[in-house]
Protein backbone atom coordinates (compact mmCIF):
# COMPACT_ATOMS: atom_id res chain seq x y z
CA UNK A 1 0.00 0.00 0.00
CA UNK A 2 1.28 3.48 -0.74
CA UNK A 3 1.90 5.74 2.21
CA UNK A 4 2.00 2.94 4.77
CA UNK A 5 4.12 3.04 7.89
CA UNK A 6 4.81 0.20 10.29
CA UNK A 7 4.17 0.95 13.96
CA UNK A 8 5.75 -1.97 15.88
CA UNK A 9 4.21 -1.14 19.25
CA UNK A 10 4.43 -3.69 22.08
CA UNK A 11 1.08 -5.46 22.39
CA UNK A 12 -0.07 -7.45 25.39
CA UNK A 13 -3.63 -8.03 24.26
CA UNK A 14 -3.15 -10.35 21.28
CA UNK A 15 -1.12 -13.47 20.69
CA UNK A 16 1.66 -12.53 18.30
CA UNK A 17 4.65 -14.64 17.18
CA UNK A 18 7.64 -13.40 19.17
CA UNK A 19 11.39 -13.73 18.69
CA UNK A 20 14.22 -12.62 20.94
CA UNK A 21 14.83 -8.88 20.70
CA UNK A 22 18.32 -9.34 19.30
CA UNK A 23 16.92 -11.41 16.41
CA UNK A 24 13.92 -9.22 15.58
CA UNK A 25 15.60 -7.66 12.55
CA UNK A 26 17.22 -10.82 11.24
CA UNK A 27 16.38 -11.75 7.62
CA UNK A 28 14.62 -14.96 8.68
CA UNK A 29 12.83 -13.42 11.65
CA UNK A 30 9.22 -14.51 12.26
CA UNK A 31 8.33 -11.16 13.83
CA UNK A 32 5.35 -9.43 12.22
CA UNK A 33 3.81 -6.03 13.04
CA UNK A 34 0.35 -6.06 14.60
CA UNK A 35 -0.41 -2.37 14.03
CA UNK A 36 0.05 -0.29 10.88
CA UNK A 37 -0.69 3.24 9.75
CA UNK A 38 -1.53 3.34 6.06
CA UNK A 39 -3.35 5.45 3.51
CA UNK A 40 -5.98 3.10 2.13
CA UNK A 41 -8.09 3.74 -0.93
CA UNK A 42 -11.83 4.20 -0.42
CA UNK A 43 -13.52 1.58 -2.59
CA UNK A 44 -17.08 2.01 -1.33
CA UNK A 45 -18.90 4.78 0.58
CA UNK A 46 -22.65 5.06 0.89
CA UNK A 47 -25.52 5.97 3.20
CA UNK A 48 -27.37 3.06 4.80
CA UNK A 49 -30.17 5.22 6.22
CA UNK A 50 -30.86 8.82 7.22
CA UNK A 51 -28.10 8.84 9.87
CA UNK A 52 -25.51 6.15 9.22
CA UNK A 53 -22.91 5.72 6.50
CA UNK A 54 -20.86 2.70 5.46
CA UNK A 55 -17.28 3.05 4.20
CA UNK A 56 -14.99 0.31 2.88
CA UNK A 57 -11.23 0.96 2.64
CA UNK A 58 -8.53 -1.11 0.95
CA UNK A 59 -5.82 -2.10 3.42
CA UNK A 60 -2.86 -4.38 4.01
CA UNK A 61 -2.87 -7.78 5.72
CA UNK A 62 -2.19 -6.38 9.19
CA UNK A 63 -5.27 -4.16 9.17
CA UNK A 64 -7.38 -6.87 7.53
CA UNK A 65 -6.52 -9.18 10.44
CA UNK A 66 -8.53 -7.04 12.89
CA UNK A 67 -10.59 -9.01 15.39
CA UNK A 68 -14.21 -8.32 16.42
CA UNK A 69 -14.27 -5.55 19.02
CA UNK A 70 -10.99 -3.90 17.99
CA UNK A 71 -10.87 -0.39 16.56
CA UNK A 72 -8.88 1.96 14.33
CA UNK A 73 -7.80 5.57 14.67
CA UNK A 74 -8.88 7.42 11.51
CA UNK A 75 -7.22 10.61 10.31
CA UNK A 76 -10.33 12.27 8.93
CA UNK A 77 -10.16 14.96 6.23
CA UNK A 78 -10.80 18.54 7.27
CA UNK A 79 -14.31 19.65 6.32
CA UNK A 80 -14.73 23.23 5.05
CA UNK A 81 -14.18 25.74 7.85
CA UNK A 82 -13.22 23.11 10.46
CA UNK A 83 -9.92 21.62 11.60
CA UNK A 84 -10.27 18.34 13.53
CA UNK A 85 -6.91 17.88 15.23
CA UNK A 86 -7.01 14.32 16.58
CA UNK A 87 -7.67 11.01 14.93
CA UNK A 88 -11.19 9.61 15.29
CA UNK A 89 -11.51 6.21 17.03
CA UNK A 90 -13.87 3.89 15.15
CA UNK A 91 -14.77 0.28 15.79
CA UNK A 92 -14.36 -2.33 13.09
CA UNK A 93 -17.59 -3.09 11.21
CA UNK A 94 -16.02 -5.77 9.04
CA UNK A 95 -12.80 -7.05 7.49
CA UNK A 96 -12.07 -9.22 4.49
CA UNK A 97 -8.61 -10.74 4.57
CA UNK A 98 -8.90 -12.14 1.04
CA UNK A 99 -10.04 -8.84 -0.49
CA UNK A 100 -7.76 -6.76 1.76
CA UNK A 101 -10.45 -4.42 3.11
CA UNK A 102 -11.65 -2.96 6.40
CA UNK A 103 -15.14 -1.51 6.92
CA UNK A 104 -16.59 1.13 9.22
CA UNK A 105 -20.15 2.18 10.03
CA UNK A 106 -20.48 5.72 11.35
CA UNK A 107 -22.88 8.50 12.20
CA UNK A 108 -22.07 12.14 11.38
CA UNK A 109 -21.76 13.79 14.78
CA UNK A 110 -18.79 16.18 14.68
CA UNK A 111 -16.01 17.71 12.63
CA UNK A 112 -14.18 14.42 12.16
CA UNK A 113 -17.13 12.47 10.82
CA UNK A 114 -18.25 15.47 8.75
CA UNK A 115 -14.84 15.32 7.12
CA UNK A 116 -15.13 11.56 6.71
CA UNK A 117 -18.43 12.06 4.88
CA UNK A 118 -16.66 14.13 2.20
CA UNK A 119 -14.61 11.16 0.99
CA UNK A 120 -15.43 9.69 -2.40
CA UNK A 121 -14.51 6.41 -4.03
CA UNK A 122 -10.86 6.65 -5.06
CA UNK A 123 -9.88 9.03 -2.25
CA UNK A 124 -7.48 7.89 0.45
CA UNK A 125 -8.09 7.56 4.18
CA UNK A 126 -5.27 7.27 6.73
CA UNK A 127 -6.11 4.40 9.12
CA UNK A 128 -4.08 3.23 12.12
CA UNK A 129 -4.73 -0.12 13.71
CA UNK A 130 -6.04 -2.61 14.60
CA UNK A 131 -6.00 -1.44 18.20
CA UNK A 132 -7.22 -2.66 21.55
CA UNK A 133 -8.58 -5.87 23.04
CA UNK A 134 -11.42 -7.51 21.13
CA UNK A 135 -14.19 -9.91 22.08
CA UNK A 136 -13.52 -13.42 23.33
CA UNK A 137 -15.74 -16.24 22.05
CA UNK A 138 -15.65 -19.45 24.06
CA UNK A 139 -16.08 -22.39 21.63
CA UNK A 140 -18.26 -24.17 24.20
CA UNK A 141 -20.96 -21.49 23.97
CA UNK A 142 -23.81 -22.74 21.80
CA UNK A 143 -26.06 -19.67 22.13
CA UNK A 144 -25.18 -16.03 22.77
CA UNK A 145 -27.25 -12.85 23.05
CA UNK A 146 -26.09 -9.46 21.76
CA UNK A 147 -27.78 -6.13 22.56
CA UNK A 148 -26.81 -3.10 20.47
CA UNK A 149 -28.13 0.44 20.36
CA UNK A 150 -27.63 2.65 17.31
CA UNK A 151 -24.10 2.41 15.97
CA UNK A 152 -23.40 -0.20 18.65
CA UNK A 153 -24.28 -2.68 15.93
CA UNK A 154 -21.11 -1.61 14.12
CA UNK A 155 -19.12 -3.18 16.96
CA UNK A 156 -21.34 -6.23 17.44
CA UNK A 157 -21.77 -7.19 13.76
CA UNK A 158 -18.29 -8.78 13.41
CA UNK A 159 -18.86 -10.64 16.69
CA UNK A 160 -22.13 -12.06 15.37
CA UNK A 161 -20.43 -13.17 12.15
CA UNK A 162 -17.58 -14.78 14.09
CA UNK A 163 -20.05 -16.59 16.36
CA UNK A 164 -21.91 -18.04 13.38
CA UNK A 165 -18.61 -19.10 11.81
CA UNK A 166 -17.99 -21.08 15.02
CA UNK A 167 -21.44 -22.66 14.86
CA UNK A 168 -22.79 -20.54 17.72
CA UNK A 169 -26.40 -19.36 17.39
CA UNK A 170 -27.15 -15.70 18.11
CA UNK A 171 -30.11 -13.69 19.37
CA UNK A 172 -29.40 -10.10 18.31
CA UNK A 173 -31.48 -7.36 19.95
CA UNK A 174 -31.13 -4.24 17.77
CA UNK A 175 -32.34 -0.91 19.19
CA UNK A 176 -32.89 2.52 17.60
CA UNK A 177 -35.04 5.63 17.94
CA UNK A 178 -37.11 4.89 14.83
CA UNK A 179 -37.70 1.99 12.48
CA UNK A 180 -36.02 3.81 9.59
CA UNK A 181 -32.87 4.26 11.70
CA UNK A 182 -32.42 0.57 12.50
CA UNK A 183 -29.13 -0.66 11.11
CA UNK A 184 -29.81 -3.97 9.39
CA UNK A 185 -26.65 -5.82 8.37
CA UNK A 186 -27.00 -7.75 5.13
CA UNK A 187 -23.93 -9.78 6.09
CA UNK A 188 -25.72 -11.73 8.81
CA UNK A 189 -26.26 -15.36 7.81
CA UNK A 190 -29.90 -16.12 7.05
CA UNK A 191 -29.86 -18.97 9.58
CA UNK A 192 -28.67 -19.07 13.17
CA UNK A 193 -29.31 -15.36 13.89
CA UNK A 194 -32.61 -14.35 15.49
CA UNK A 195 -32.88 -10.56 15.07
CA UNK A 196 -35.23 -8.76 17.47
CA UNK A 197 -35.85 -5.11 16.55
CA UNK A 198 -36.94 -2.62 19.22
CA UNK A 199 -37.48 1.13 18.82
CA UNK A 200 -38.39 4.22 20.81
CA UNK A 201 -41.01 4.94 18.16
CA UNK A 202 -42.87 1.72 18.97
CA UNK A 203 -42.12 2.05 22.70
CA UNK A 204 -40.40 -1.33 22.70
CA UNK A 205 -36.80 -0.25 23.35
CA UNK A 206 -37.09 0.57 27.05
CA UNK A 207 -34.96 -1.38 29.54
CA UNK A 208 -38.02 -3.15 30.99
CA UNK A 209 -39.06 -4.62 27.64
CA UNK A 210 -35.50 -5.53 26.66
CA UNK A 211 -35.16 -7.28 30.00
CA UNK A 212 -38.29 -9.32 29.26
CA UNK A 213 -36.81 -10.36 25.91
CA UNK A 214 -33.55 -11.38 27.55
CA UNK A 215 -35.24 -13.26 30.38
CA UNK A 216 -37.23 -15.23 27.82
CA UNK A 217 -34.04 -16.16 25.96
CA UNK A 218 -32.40 -17.25 29.21
CA UNK A 219 -35.45 -19.27 30.28
CA UNK A 220 -35.51 -21.04 26.91
CA UNK A 221 -31.84 -21.98 27.22
CA UNK A 222 -30.75 -19.68 24.40
CA UNK A 223 -28.17 -17.64 26.30
CA UNK A 224 -24.74 -18.92 27.31
CA UNK A 225 -23.22 -15.42 27.31
CA UNK A 226 -24.25 -11.76 26.99
CA UNK A 227 -22.67 -9.02 24.85
CA UNK A 228 -23.53 -5.35 24.49
CA UNK A 229 -22.46 -1.97 23.14
CA UNK A 230 -24.03 1.46 22.77
CA UNK A 231 -26.25 2.11 25.82
CA UNK A 232 -25.51 2.56 29.52
CA UNK A 233 -29.15 1.85 30.43
CA UNK A 234 -29.09 -1.48 28.63
CA UNK A 235 -25.67 -2.29 30.09
CA UNK A 236 -27.20 -2.08 33.58
CA UNK A 237 -29.91 -4.56 32.56
CA UNK A 238 -27.38 -7.05 31.22
CA UNK A 239 -25.17 -6.66 34.28
CA UNK A 240 -28.09 -7.46 36.56
CA UNK A 241 -29.00 -10.56 34.56
CA UNK A 242 -25.38 -11.70 34.36
CA UNK A 243 -25.17 -11.66 38.15
CA UNK A 244 -28.62 -13.20 38.73
CA UNK A 245 -28.07 -16.12 36.33
CA UNK A 246 -24.26 -16.37 36.70
CA UNK A 247 -23.71 -15.71 33.01
CA UNK A 248 -20.44 -14.54 31.44
CA UNK A 249 -20.60 -11.36 29.41
CA UNK A 250 -18.60 -8.65 27.69
CA UNK A 251 -19.19 -5.00 26.87
CA UNK A 252 -17.49 -2.84 24.26
CA UNK A 253 -17.19 0.66 25.69
CA UNK A 254 -17.43 3.85 23.69
CA UNK A 255 -15.01 6.49 24.90
CA UNK A 256 -13.27 9.66 23.76
CA UNK A 257 -9.66 8.94 22.89
CA UNK A 258 -6.64 10.94 21.81
CA UNK A 259 -3.76 8.60 20.99
CA UNK A 260 -5.51 5.20 20.95
CA UNK A 261 -2.33 3.40 22.08
CA UNK A 262 -2.38 3.94 25.85
CA UNK A 263 0.10 6.82 26.08
CA UNK A 264 -2.07 9.87 26.81
CA UNK A 265 -4.41 8.43 29.49
CA UNK A 266 -7.27 10.42 27.99
CA UNK A 267 -9.67 7.45 28.05
CA UNK A 268 -9.24 6.25 31.65
CA UNK A 269 -12.40 4.91 33.31
CA UNK A 270 -13.14 3.27 36.65
CA UNK A 271 -14.01 -0.41 36.98
CA UNK A 272 -15.22 -2.52 39.88
CA UNK A 273 -12.90 -5.50 40.15
CA UNK A 274 -13.67 -7.84 43.05
CA UNK A 275 -15.10 -4.95 45.06
CA UNK A 276 -12.15 -2.64 44.39
CA UNK A 277 -12.36 0.42 42.14
CA UNK A 278 -9.50 0.37 39.64
CA UNK A 279 -8.67 2.66 36.74
CA UNK A 280 -8.08 1.30 33.25
CA UNK A 281 -7.38 2.75 29.82
CA UNK A 282 -10.22 1.91 27.46
CA UNK A 283 -7.99 1.99 24.37
CA UNK A 284 -5.28 -0.27 25.81
CA UNK A 285 -7.01 -2.53 28.34
CA UNK A 286 -10.22 -2.58 26.27
CA UNK A 287 -12.39 -1.43 24.63
CA UNK A 288 -13.94 -4.82 25.45
CA UNK A 289 -14.29 -5.58 29.16
CA UNK A 290 -15.95 -8.05 31.48
CA UNK A 291 -19.58 -6.97 31.68
CA UNK A 292 -19.68 -7.20 35.48
CA UNK A 293 -16.68 -4.93 35.98
CA UNK A 294 -17.69 -1.98 33.80
CA UNK A 295 -19.27 1.00 35.56
CA UNK A 296 -22.01 2.58 33.38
Amino acid sequence: MRGSAIIPLPRRDVAVPRVPAEDATAPNSTWRPTIVAEAGEVIRHEAVNAEYRHIVVACGPEAAAARPGQFFQLLCPQPPGEQPFLRRPMSVYGVDADAGTVEFLYKITGAGTRGLATLRVGDRLDVMGPLGVGFHLDPTWKQIVTVGRGAGLATLAPLIEAARANGTNVTAVVSARRLDLLVRSSRFPSHGVDVVEVTDEEQTSGPANVERILRRSIAEGRCDALFTCGSSRLLRVLQRLAVEFNLPGQVALEQQMACGIGLCYCCVRDFNVDGQIVSRRVCWDGPVFDIREALP
